[in-house]
């Protein structure tokens, strides 16, 4: 037995003569007393029960250069034995808010997908479920439910072939939240809807000026209604977007929740992110303000601070689980609302990004997308691999104008994941 690579320890401070480990590939943490640790670590005799647990979390592997290996081979078995299709559908790049950092907003406009886009899509994807894939479905925009009459066409169609070829199919909707009513909900539960994931931008003075509608007039007010109607009905999934200024108010977004009723533990998620570049790489308002490296010092403490405040008061933060760029899965795709594919939404509206089309199929985008870039023996020997394979592609060519390397998350997980596993420990339990 060997100690595996991907592994991280920490000492308890609080806890004199423990330690924290944390087996990065399974994402399993387990604290041990240090006795335990020094016979692992210097290859002293373990009971038969420790020896199974250690490997069993992925402390200990039979062999690290076959763990090396399995590594370089991760895709390839996942996307070998993959029984499913990912796909996000892009129904139109229409929206009625306008909202200042909105990062499609160099190519947005009044495009939106037409029937026979939509008759090919419908036949692109029931062709997967005649091969047996399960297939999700993300309806995203612009605004998804401006186009709500022909995402429930789609639905409708996609869950009739399913039954037909006897997988299952569901579709989630990524919403600004404005539209996004009971009724509609009600309407859309019937052919397949599995969860949302809408955004509030902080406590309302701030969400409404940046994120108003078209008119100008403030938005909170109405997606706060529609969350109060809905949250029982449909898992949520809640996002946000903050800059160096005001994430620490966001707080008051979370207490506002509670104040009206809303449930914390009705969430799927709640999770705030930095506002990020548009897509042409420009910035909406000071360039400080804004995320365009995960290893800004600033990044990292608003993003530990906030988690804190999501869990304290009951609000399920996301997981740590191990985590790479969808553009490594084969069977995850982007449609654009003209039937071009591209393997991620951060991508569309780039050209040189587009992988292929409804009509002629996913093309060779191995060199495009550089989908080898994390296979190195730097990356292959860090612990943080299989957190991040590389990091963001986006983020890569924004620094450099193009994916000629990793979007290195060493720096970022060097001082946040020891927190993050210690609120997970702290408030799950």
């Amino acid at each position: 037995m060997e100690i595996s690579r991907y592994l991280k320890i920490y000492p308890c401070a609080d806890k004199p003569g423990r330690v924290l480990l944390v087996a990065t590939r399974r994402c399993a943490v387990l604290e041990c007393s240090e006795a335990l640790w020094e016979k692992v670590s210097t290859g002293g005799d373990l009971s038969n029960k420790e020896r199974e647990t250690l490997l069993r979390l992925g402390v200990l592997v039979p062999d690290r250069d076959a763990e090396r290996e399995e590594m370089l081979a991760t895709f390839e078995t996942i996307n070998r034995k993959n029984k499913s299709f990912a796909v996000l559908v892009t129904l139109t790049l229409e929206c009625n808010l306008a909202c200042g950092y909105c990062f499609e907003d160099p190519f947005r406009g009044r495009l939106v997908m037409n029937d026979v886009t939509a008759d090919l899509l419908v036949q692109r994807v029931t062709e997967r479920m005649a091969a047996g894939l399960d297939v999700t479905m993300d309806f995203y925009g612009g605004e998804a439910l401006m186009a709500l009459p022909m995402l429930k066409r789609i639905a409708s169609e996609l869950g009739a072939a399913a039954r037909e070829h006897r997988v299952a199919y569901a579709f989630n909707i990524i919403s600004n939240g404005t539209l996004l009513t009971r009724n509609v909900v009600e309407e859309l539960l019937p052919l397949g809807l599995a969860a949302v994931r809408t955004t509030l931008d902080g406590p309302e003075w701030i969400h409404d000026r940046q994120r108003p509608f078209v008119s100008g007039k403030g938005s909170f007010a109405t997606i706060l209604a529609n969350l109060q109607e809905i949250y029982e009905m449909v898992p949520i999934d809640l996002g946000g977007n903050y800059t160096r200024e005001n994430f620490h108010r966001f707080q008051e977004l979370l207490d506002t929740l509670i104040a009206v009723g809303i449930v914390p533990g009705n969430f799927k998620a709640v999770g705030f992110s930095p506002v990020m570049p548009k897509a042409d790489g420009s910035m909406a308002g000071d360039v400080g303000s804004t995320c365009a490296c995960t290893d800004e010092p600033w990044v990292i403490a608003a993003g530990l601070f906030l988690r804190e405040e999501i869990m304290k008061r009951g609000f399920p933060a996301p997981k740590l689980k191990p985590g790479a760029c969808m553009v490594e899965f084969e069977n995850d795709l982007v449609v654009g609302y003209d039937g071009g594919l591209y393997k991620c939404p951060i991508f569309m509206g780039q050209e040189d990004m587009q992988v292929g089309s409804l009509a002629n199929g996913v093309g060779d985008y191995h060199k495009s997308h550089n989908l080898d870039l994390w296979k190195t023996d730097e990356c292959l020997e860090c612990a943080y691999l299989p957190l991040c394979f590389g990091g963001c592609r986006f983020f890569r060519k924004l620094k450099t104008g193009a994916i000629d390397g990793v979007d290195c998350r060493r720096a970022m997980l060097d001082a946040s994941l020891e927190t993050i596993v210690r609120q997970d420990l702290g408030y799950m339990g």
